[in-house]
């Protein structure tokens, strides 16, 4: 069944833990979201109230991707790049799909409804991403239309003696 994506929901109470579950169980499958497994809520939740914040701003919507009984099954963010030369493209964040659901499709679903997403942003022409070397994300990203353009060696330290390559792909939308 394909899911079902709401830009800028209502962030209710229940809408709130969904995506920190899900964010949680990413984090904890070893999903490049930020974190190194093992991670709490506890651990997660400040991050994902900065993003809350972010949007109460407007400088950050969220697009959640739901299942056919309503449960958030996948997310991202969208946060338009603030410096005023980069108003043209906007970043994709913290882009998951459950790790129960994953290699059912969602995850283009879910590339697929941030570009439709991102479109409708006014004077948006690109979407740009980073991912963490060593999971082959970039060859997902790259298979769903994203163009790697960048990439720092060693950026990310994921325990010692484990770097990885920050990897930056972009999409356009033309």
């Amino acid at each position: 069944m394909p899911l079902t994506f709401t830009l800028d929901p209502a962030i209710t109470p229940a809408l709130r833990d969904s995506v920190l579950d899900l964010w949680t169980d990413v984090s904890n499958a070893d999903g490049a979201v930020g974190f190194v497994p093992p991670v709490s809520r506890a651990e997660v939740r400040p991050e994902l109230v900065r993003h809350f914040v972010q949007m109460a701003e407007g400088r950050t919507r969220l697009l959640v991707g739901h299942d056919e009984d309503g449960r958030p099954a996948a997310a991202a963010f969208l946060t338009r790049n603030t410096h005023r030369l980069m108003t043209h493209w906007v970043w994709l964040y913290t882009v998951m799909v459950h790790p129960d659901l994953q290699g059912r499709g969602y995850g283009r679903e879910l590339l697929a409804a941030a570009a439709d997403a991102a479109r409708g942003m006014d004077g948006v022409e690109a979407v740009r991403l980073t991912c963490r070397g060593g999971h082959g994300l970039e060859r997902f990203y790259a298979s769903c239309g994203y163009k790697e353009v960048g990439r720092v060696p060693d950026a990310i330290r994921v325990a010692p003696g484990d770097d990885r390559d920050e990897v930056v792909m972009l999409l356009p939308l033309g």
